[in-house]
């Protein structure tokens, strides 16, 4: 999750900012990490009795780790402004975007069914992985050894949340038999095509092919079948929609809650506020009123329990709206054309 919000998808990810006049931030060099520093030493111990991992062999893995002042300092950036929907959207609902996402789908046709045997949609799972990393164009360029140990040891805002994730890191690579040093994803350590936190690797990822390993960088099988169990595990309904567009002009919106990533409403209290909009579910479903910040005003939404199960994903308004919008996008491409195809002549 890549998610990021510390997501994907996943924990927590960074809500989806633009940065306005940031100069480039010039940060040090990285520098080896002392692996004789108490903190360290004291997760190395901690692993150890914990989990039974070789201390020796972890303070040999960790002489070889990098702190690197860059990743704290892509944590510390201020985000100045949130983007707007239209700018937001335009940067994932794009020509080639799509055609990717066809693309893939036709090649990844079997792992694509596969993976939808749990009710989620094939079109939403290519959507997934296209916002999060284009189709694993972008899985991201760190070490995750060195971005796990860099929050966890250098950047005490969130050093309890990384340690957790460095241990389930290390949990991780001994599970799959992987070198730690290895395996790359972002600066906060989300990993592979879907950027799962190692925690939820732990939890949720799936041995998709039945290979005996759970691979999210290259196995495609194992990425749409661990995109769907998230789903799944988070409460998505097969057959239900994510959400539609709804019509909020002349509304009552007072003493609507202000936490838009709850299902606190339900489609008849939308409906009975004056908030216009057409779905097939019943009246108790749940339901939210998403607003979206456009130029010149706010594009009104209403998001349905796959959009709730989307925000566990990466919990961002924005980012549920364009995996919805792609993986519309996405079908619509793939539809028969209407009517019978242009007579022509030879």
């Amino acid at each position: 999750m890549i998610h990021h919000r510390l997501r994907h998808g996943t924990p927590r990810r960074l809500l989806p900012v633009i940065v306005l006049g940031a100069l480039p931030i010039c940060a040090p060099p990285a520098t080896a990490l002392d692996a004789g520093r108490e903190d360290v030493a004291g997760f190395v111990a901690e692993m150890s009795s914990r989990h039974g991992f070789e201390t020796s062999s972890l303070n040999v893995l960790f002489a070889q780790v990098e702190s690197r002042p860059s990743i704290v300092a892509a944590m510390k950036r201020p985000a100045e402004k949130t983007m707007p929907w239209n700018e937001y959207r335009a940067r994932f609902i794009t020509e080639r975007r799509v055609a990717r996402g066809v693309e893939v789908g036709r090649a990844q046709a079997g792992a694509l069914d596969n993976a939808a045997a749990q009710g989620v949609p094939t079109d939403v799972l290519l959507a997934i992985v296209g916002v999060e990393t284009a189709y694993g164009e972008n899985v991201g360029k760190h070490r995750v050894l060195d971005a796990l140990s860099t929050l966890a040891f250098d950047y005490p805002p969130r050093s309890e949340f990384f340690r957790g994730e460095l241990e389930q890191y290390l949990l991780m690579t001994r599970t799959e038999s992987l070198d730690p040093l290895a395996p790359v994803g972002s600066y906060a350590g989300a990993m592979g095509i879907p950027q799962f936190m190692p925690s939820s690797f732990n939890r949720w990822a799936v041995d998709g092919d039945g290979d005996g390993h759970r691979d999210l960088w290259n196995d495609w099988a194992d990425v749409f079948a661990s995109v769907s169990n998230y789903l799944a595990a988070h409460g998505w309904r097969a057959g239900e929609p994510v959400m539609v567009r709804a019509d909020a002009a002349d509304a009552r919106l007072e003493g609507l809650p202000g936490d838009r990533l709850a299902l606190s409403e339900t489609v008849k209290s939308l409906q009975h506020r004056g908030i216009r909009f057409t779905t097939s579910l019943p009246p108790d479903a749940p339901a939210v009123l998403v607003p979206l910040a456009v130029a010149g005003g706010i594009e009104y939404r209403v998001g349905f329990t796959n959009f709730y199960a989307i925000t566990r994903y990466n919990r961002s308004l924005l980012y549920a709206s364009a995996v919805n919008d792609l993986a519309e996008a996405i079908a619509a491409a793939n539809a028969p054309p209407l009517g019978p195809a242009p007579f022509t002549t030879q």
